[in-house]
């Protein structure tokens, strides 16, 4: 079999297979969240967030709501450097977004169940 031919079987199977794949996987909603980053990112989104008395005067302050809250969480970075990450029970993580050209840093104390956003302050 000449090597053109093998060529042509190979990429029309493997066309096969990824219009399968496309199919199959398609409606499905899976996330590649494999760095740090977008692990904690993960897992703190998915937790119910419990918010301190300074982080609900300031969200007044600014007029946010908890939808801009978990919209600063999940396009944030986490800053690994200024979090504690040590602890046992629950971790403590800095993450920093943009708002209206501010800076923002949240505190987020990330225990099991529950999500504490301890701080948030606006630059």
């Amino acid at each position: 079999m000449k090597l053109i031919h093998r060529i042509g079987y190979y990429l029309g199977g493997f066309s096969i297979g990824l219009i399968l794949l496309a199919f199959f996987l398609g409606g499905k909603k899976a996330s590649c969240a494999y760095g740090p980053n977008a692990r904690t990112i993960k897992n703190i989104s998915l937790k119910k967030h419990e918010y301190s008395d300074s982080v609900k005067s300031i969200m007044r302050t600014y007029e946010l709501d908890s939808l801009d809250i978990s919209e600063f969480i999940e396009s944030g970075q986490v800053n690994f450097s200024k979090s504690d990450t040590k602890s046992e029970d629950c971790k403590t993580y800095l993450i920093e977004n943009e708002y209206n050209e501010k800076q923002i840093e949240l505190t987020v104390k990330n225990c099991d169940s529950v999500a504490s956003l301890e701080s948030l302050i606006i630059k």
